[in-house]
């Protein structure tokens, strides 16, 4: 069993930055971001594999968004950059064996981090 501990989130200005974390107890071959907002299912933001040299992104997010992974802290993050109102959500990483897009194929979930932009 892998436990994911995020952090970071929060409240933000449209144009601005911030970076979630999320810490694993454990080693899995792919990590992933996912968000969502109330009344709709979770989507897909971006993911990365165990080497770091796979990535792959939402297109809404790609170019503004990066995930990046830090091995000897076990830790991977999701830089935000450039934000937009229309990415207000609580954003949950999750980790898993395979390196998809489908939160169905993640076996592991953090508790999720609100992130809100504002005007």
């Amino acid at each position: 069993q892998v436990q994911l501990v995020q952090s970071g989130g929060g409240l933000v200005q449209a144009g601005g930055s911030l970076r979630l974390s999320c810490a694993a107890s454990g080693r899995t071959y792919a990590g992933a971001w996912f968000r969502q907002v109330p009344g709709k299912d979770r989507e897909f933001v971006g993911c990365i594999d165990w080497t770091g040299e796979r990535t792959f992104y939402a297109d809404t997010v790609k170019g503004r968004f990066t995930i990046s992974r830090d091995h000897p802290q076990n830790t991977y993050y999701l830089r935000l950059n450039n934000l937009k109102l229309e990415d207000t959500a609580v954003y949950y990483c999750a980790a898993g064996w395979m390196l998809t897009g489908r939160s169905n194929d993640y076996n592991y979930w953090g508790q999720g981090t609100q992130v809100t932009v504002s005007s």
